[in-house]
């Protein structure tokens, strides 16, 4: 029996992502379809490739394909990604897909710690990664990639100074923690904390990157109303612990982005120290923090729970070495691996189904 192309995009039109609703075909997933005597070979393009149903999408696929031609053809499917953007026409970071705030309410909640193994854990599924220390008072993202004592390059163009951020771990980073002494203190007005934020953004070299997460202060700031002017956000993540006094802080950092005049989509909630587990019993949980109250924000709020980080001590102890967690083997890794999955999952989902965030326009 012979089967041409139509045929071959006929039965993956039967096969939907299981984020975006719609077929493969219809989204422009499927490329490449190229039918021989006894071959049959197409391409999948997934919206990231941190996709956690990658596998799944692979096997209805040829499940999709097998039905109409038989299990004797031989059948190679290869599957690739682009990262979705709605930042097709960007005057600022025309290069950069998707600009991601990470926020909290209060301090103390491993935001930085959360955000650094994120930011790994997407370049690790080979996704190009930025990350801006937000944090001018408090920047900590030198010492969790191990290079507090490096500064960035300036280079000259068109009459301009230019940053060029630094690399490690796959990520490029650009910090107030490389360009002061780490013994020194930054003591700073909040206008000269924003100017430094716009720096980073309009005076640095970020190149072509699938997502740039920006790690904030905690509250509700300057340097947060400057991000949202200066740029569109393409959505925001809220990091919190369970106990009531963080969360209280936290629904303050998300009711922020929803407010109208701001309205950027909050991506979803990630609980931090979630519970806690001892080495010597790795199966056994403690809630000392209180239980589910991430969550329960999350579930207030209708936006999606991307992930509970549980409290162990391998996170601080590669903290203060410099290598992240997510490096390392073990359900700490796994626990940020997902979560990883789980934003760029919401991020495709975003994308699909919203449109642009503008750059916030105050008067005050």
């Amino acid at each position: 029996m012979k089967f041409n192309q139509s045929d071959i995009l006929k039965a993956l039109s039967t096969v939907h992502d299981p984020d975006l609703k719609k077929d493969l075909v219809t989204l422009g997933m499927v490329k490449d379809v190229a039918v021989a005597e006894s071959k049959i070979s197409f391409t999948v393009v997934l919206t990231t490739p941190a996709c956690p149903l990658k596998e799944k999408i692979r096997q209805d696929c040829e499940d999709a394909v097998r039905k109409i031609v038989g299990s004797e053809v031989q059948l190679e499917i290869k599957m690739t990604s682009s990262v979705t953007s709605l930042r097709d026409n960007a005057q600022l970071l025309s290069g950069v897909k998707n600009i991601i705030a990470i926020a909290s309410g209060k301090g103390g909640v491993g935001k930085s710690t959360v955000t650094t193994n994120l930011a790994v854990a997407l370049a690790q599924s080979g996704a190009r990664v930025g990350l801006i220390d937000a944090d001018i008072f408090g920047p900590s993202i030198p010492v969790m990639f191990n290079c507090e004592r490096e500064q960035p390059e300036v280079k000259v163009v068109n009459g301009k100074n230019i940053i060029v951020p630094l690399e490690q771990y796959g990520v490029k980073l650009i910090s107030i923690g490389f360009l002061a002494p780490p013994e020194s203190a930054v003591v700073w007005r909040g206008p000269m904390a924003s100017a430094a934020l716009k720096q980073f953004i309009n005076d640095a070299d970020w190149g072509e990157l699938d997502y740039l997460l920006i790690d904030l202060p905690p509250g509700t700031s300057d340097i947060h109303l400057t991000l949202v002017q200066t740029v569109p956000v393409t959505g925001a993540v809220i990091v919190t612990t369970p106990q009531k006094v963080a969360i209280a802080d936290a629904m303050k950092g998300l009711a922020m982005f929803k407010q109208p005049q701001i309205n950027v989509p909050v991506l979803g909630v990630v609980e931090n120290m979630a519970y806690f587990t001892p080495e010597e019993l790795p199966n056994n949980k403690y809630f000392i923090f209180g239980k589910d109250g991430g969550k329960n924000l999350a579930e207030k709020f209708g936006v999606p729970l991307l992930g509970q980080i549980p409290l162990v001590q391998g996170i601080r102890e590669s903290g203060d070495s410099g290598l992240p967690a997510v490096m390392k083997e073990g359900e700490t890794s796994k626990a940020f691996r997902e979560l990883a999955e789980n934003l760029a999952q919401q991020v495709a989902i975003r994308n699909a189904n919203f449109a642009l965030t503008k750059k916030v326009e105050l008067t005050v």
